[in-house]
């Protein structure tokens, strides 16, 4: 596993080195997109919008619009921006997860210590299984700040990117119309909810739709005729919410 970035943990005056590492692999097939008449693969280009011409990798500079003009942004200009956290991810307070909102999760990462940093690292990991708290820090990855929480995985400190208040749209922009709920209804809905509840257990989900596909893939590979499997039709409920509920817990119990 090749790391994706190389600094410290600032915990307090403590600087714990280490490297980071994607946690987080996609379950989606690798579909490729073929020309329909010769199965040929389709490639993208980079092509200037002004000579129509394919542009070298080596020569794609970034830039931003300011007032119709680009300004163009070399390495050192990001690496100015904020020097202190292109290697640094300072801890700034410690909370409870449960309080992070789920909308607020992007991607993970798992931290390997360095050497020199193993005993302030098993320290700060230790300490947060203990106290049942995450780390909250910032810090610069491939050009753009990050949020993140710092937390335990089994005995290892995860980094977990979250993303910024701005970047959450407001639910303004939508009307929810709320509906008046009768206690017995709600009653009804209580007791499904218990009747469905659980131990969080990853392991029981599976990519499904991913497998299936698969097996649509190998039998067409063996030049089998796929079989195109027809929805069930399902037994219309009544209209009445409190009816569908009380057949929802008569089913689960069933």
């Amino acid at each position: 596993m090749k790391s994706i970035w190389k600094g410290a943990i600032g915990f307090g005056l403590v600087n714990i080195p280490v490297k980071l590492f994607s946690a987080i692999q996609n379950s989606n097939l690798d579909l490729d997109m073929l020309d329909g008449k010769d199965l040929s693969r389709i490639k993208y280009h980079r092509v200037s919008e002004r000579s129509g011409k394919e542009v070298p990798y080596e020569r794609i500079v970034k830039g931003f619009l300011l007032k119709d003009n680009y300004v163009v942004l070399e390495d050192d200009d990001f690496a100015s921006a904020l020097p202190e956290k292109n290697k640094l991810i300072e801890l700034e307070s410690f909370v409870d997860i449960a309080d992070i909102n789920p909308i607020y999760y992007e991607t993970s990462y798992y931290t390997q210590p360095e050497p020199q940093g193993k005993k302030a690292y098993s320290l700060l990991l230790k300490a947060l299984q203990k106290s049942k708290k995450a780390g909250l820090a910032r810090f610069v990855l491939r050009s753009s700040e990050n949020l993140c929480v710092i937390h335990p995985l089994d005995n290892m400190l995860v980094i977990t990117k979250i993303r910024f208040q701005e970047e959450i749209r407001s639910t303004k922009e939508l009307e929810i119309d709320t509906a008046t709920v009768k206690p017995k209804e709600l009653e009804v809905g209580m007791a499904l909810i218990k009747q469905y509840s659980s131990d969080f257990d990853i392991s029981a989900f599976k990519d499904e739709y991913a497998k299936e596909l698969m097996k649509i893939i190998r039998a067409k590979a063996k030049g089998k005729k796929v079989v195109v499997k027809k929805m069930q039709p399902e037994k219309r409920v009544s209209d009445d919410l409190y009816d569908q509920l009380m057949q929802s817990l008569s089913k689960k119990g069933a």
